[in-house]
């Protein structure tokens, strides 16, 4: 999996797609510090391959962990500078919430928010879903970045 680049000074609207949501009954939000152990355990449950990473996104200042919830169901989240700075990730959606719109805006609010720490490119590392990432912000492929700083990376069950 590769590493993908994204201009943080062209980014689409974010209002645009927080509204497009919010019309499915959904928020989404940066974390807030109690919410801390419902989080980790409901990514842990889900997509634990994540759980570390948003562990440590609650241990920043601001926290650095976007969840999109409908009333006390969390449905995704999306985080930054938890593997290392500047970088997007790690992100997940619920698969039945997959193709409404959640993904692009936990996506914008976390990528608005390392712009408004002084982010003028943001990298999203590992990629999954270029095809995603490149139509939602433009995120262009980062040339000879497999594995990048994942290398020799220690693995669960390996």
């Amino acid at each position: 999996m590769h590493d993908m680049l994204v201009k943080l000074y062209e980014l689409p609207s974010l209002s645009a797609a927080l509204d497009a949501v919010s019309g499915q009954g959904i928020s989404v939000r940066r974390a807030q510090a109690p919410e801390h152990p419902v989080v980790t355990a409901w990514v842990a449950a889900n997509f634990a391959s994540s759980a570390a990473e948003v562990g440590i996104a609650f241990g920043r200042l601001p926290i650095s962990c976007f969840i999109a919830v409908r009333g006390q169901d969390v449905l995704g989240f999306a985080c930054h500078d938890v593997t290392a700075r500047n970088f997007f990730g790690p992100e997940a959606v619920v698969e039945a919430e997959r193709g409404r719109g959640l993904g692009r805006a936990l996506l914008l609010a976390v990528l608005h928010a390392q712009r408004a720490q002084g982010y003028a490119y943001a990298i999203i590392g590992g990629v999954g879903p270029a095809d995603f990432y490149a139509r939602s912000v433009g995120a262009i492929s980062i040339a000879g970045s497999t594995p990048g700083i994942y290398a020799g990376m220690l693995r669960q069950g390996r």
